[in-house]
């Protein structure tokens, strides 16, 4: 097997440093030529992690002019995301662009276009996609198990009241935690749902502190309506973090949605299943269902990204579907009020 050539594109990311250990965890489908990292005060706060240890650090040019390079993984700050993702679609490179996708919906359109142009794959980091417990929620809808929709509650909330320099952060983005967390959960609605008619944002600050810290989006469907919540003011959040479908037939939950803390990569997903009817699977009733672990939180992202770029699969997330999600994520934030 062909080992794809890749680099790295910023450490500023707060998943930039998992990332990159990540592809270097894959040595059989990814060869990592370097590291870019322009900004010396990201250099300085992160560039000793053991992630980067033995990896060549080069500028963008000499990164995006390296032999036989295929592909690159955009790990800015999140400001530079979208147009650092734009300059290596110019060059012809698969792009693996850690969210969300800008603050602009035409910014990110740009970038669409020039990878649908130049037949390139480019991949949200969305992990969720990836998370066994969710895809068997999404399976239990479309398989008819749940009958029609008709409510969807997704919540993806933190604690973060105590890091002042994790809100400042936060706070240079318009849509606060909404922009940086709910692009998870808007995928999942529109994926189970479709394109909503129309997203009401509610958009709330727990403090004077510039942030808005506390977001709720309802969108809205000829049958059907979905709610989207994120806080970084929830204590014990994290624990709470919970995905809920309800149809005419049956109800699919998934709380937590990861398990928290040192549990993550051995904790099983158990999701709640009840049914009306039975079917091939499962009987009426309630049951428990054990989906198993996540086991490395980037992995099967990253070797779906690889065997896209070999030719093996066609992008289950096309960019139809991208550009649903974004401007979804950016009416649920606030960005596109009145859209």
């Amino acid at each position: 097997m062909n080992r794809i050539k890749i680099g790295q594109i910023g450490i500023g990311h707060n998943h930039a440093a998992e990332k990159m250990k990540a592809l270097r965890g894959l040595p059989d489908h990814y060869e990592v030529v370097g590291v870019v990292e322009e900004d010396d005060a990201w250099r300085r706060q992160r560039g000793d992690l053991e992630a980067y240890h033995g990896l060549p650090w080069l500028s963008e040019q000499q990164l995006l002019q390296t032999p036989g390079l295929q592909a690159v993984a955009v790990e800015t700050d999140g400001k530079d995301l979208v147009a650092t993702a734009r300059r290596c679609a110019e060059q012809g490179l698969h792009v693996h662009l850690d969210k969300p996708g800008g603050e602009s919906l035409a910014d990110f359109e740009q970038l669409l276009r020039q990878c649908e142009k130049r037949s390139l794959a480019l991949q949200l980091a969305y992990v969720y996609r990836y998370n066994p417990g969710l895809r068997f929620c999404l399976e239990a809808a479309r398989a008819g198990w749940l009958g029609d929709l008709f409510e969807v509650h997704a919540v993806m909330s933190r604690d973060d009241s105590d890091n002042d320099r994790y809100r400042r952060w936060l706070s240079q983005f318009d849509g606060g935690a909404m922009y940086i967390f709910a692009g998870y959960l808007v995928d999942l609605v529109v994926s189970l749902l479709g394109a909503p008619e129309r997203v009401v944002p509610f958009m709330r600050c727990t403090r004077d502190d510039g942030l808005v810290d506390n977001g709720l989006a309802v969108l809205e469907y000829p049958r059907a309506t979905a709610t989207v919540r994120v806080s970084v003011a929830e204590i014990d959040g994290m624990k709470h973090r919970r995905l809920i479908a309800c149809g005419t037939l049956g109800t699919v939950e998934l709380c937590p949605i990861e398990p928290p803390g040192k549990a993550y990569f051995t904790q099983p997903l158990l999701e709640r299943l009840t049914l009306k009817k039975g079917n091939e699977r499962f009987a009426a009733g309630t049951h428990v269902v054990d989906c198993g672990t996540l086991n490395g939180r980037y992995d099967r992202q990253l070797l779906e990204f690889a065997r896209i770029i070999r030719g093996e699969l066609r992008n289950p997330y096309d960019y139809h579907h991208e550009h649903l999600v974004h401007q979804t994520l950016l009416q649920a934030a606030g960005y596109l009020t009145g859209e």
